[in-house]
């Protein structure tokens, strides 16, 4: 059940409640005023670890993809048979 943050207009009361999607909004605040409004933020997502910069996995088109020493070494012993 997502949880909704509420203002008052009048007094400035923050409050919270927990409501189903299909729950109309609150219309009246916890000291009883009647203007409400809801307060609408940014969601708390956290990305971390590697991927998820345009920079990790992206390459300008002039470079080649970076490879490691022992598949330079597979690449040598194949090129060699």
């Amino acid at each position: 059940m997502p949880t909704y943050e509420y203002e008052c207009t009048i007094c400035g009361t923050h409050f919270t409640r927990w409501q189903h999607f299909t729950d109309p909004p609150v219309q009246v605040c916890p000291r009883g005023h009647h203007a409400v409004r809801r307060v609408f933020s940014p969601p708390a997502i956290v990305f971390k670890g590697s991927g998820f910069y345009v920079t990790d996995n992206r390459n300008n088109g002039n470079e080649r993809p970076k490879t490691t020493e022992r598949e330079e070494g597979e690449k040598a012993t194949t090129a060699a048979d």
